[in-house]
């Protein structure tokens, strides 16, 4: 491929494939310099002089590249999410509070009224929606919002929240 073939296909494609990948990935800056990479892996590849797939193959490499970035992003992610979470560490004072919080919380099932008590660890515990728990209990579904209402109420007051 010469200078001069290569310089043309330059001049017509650049744009519509710059254009093309922006549009995948909302990014200008990352899809002017995938658009650049398509054309230096072209050149690389040195293909005849007037093949009718060279548009084709430039952006078979173009998209390619926008993939192989695109899925090289996700993995950094994962992985500052990962390393994030393993440096996250809690203070004994955020322990305290937490285990203070959570004996009270437990004093609090234990003093709320049974019917109230088994409508919220049937929603909360077992994953239930209120119609679940009213047919299981046999009881209409305003009842069970209104006891899951009522048992909310009282552990806000429990809690002091």
């Amino acid at each position: 491929m010469t200078q001069e073939y290569f310089k043309h296909l330059f001049n017509e494609y650049f744009d519509p494939l710059r254009n093309y990948i922006y549009y995948r990935s909302g990014d200008k800056e990352l899809a002017t310099d995938i658009a650049q990479e398509s054309f230096l892996r072209l050149w690389e590849k040195q293909p005849k002089e007037g093949s009718a797939n060279l548009k084709g193959l430039l952006y078979k490499i173009a998209s390619d590249l926008y993939i192989s970035k695109y899925r090289h992003q996700k993995v950094e992610a994962k992985f500052a999410l990962l390393n994030q979470s393993e440096n996250f560490q809690h203070s004994p004072e955020d322990d305290m509070v937490y285990n203070q919080l959570d004996k009270r919380y437990q004093d609090a099932l234990e003093r709320m009224p049974e019917n109230l008590r088994v409508v919220f660890l049937m929603s909360r515990m077992e994953d239930l929606k209120n119609r679940e728990i009213a047919q299981s209990l046999n009881l209409s579904l305003k009842a069970i919002e209104k006891r899951m209402t009522l048992a909310l109420s009282y552990l806000r007051k429990s809690l002091d929240v």
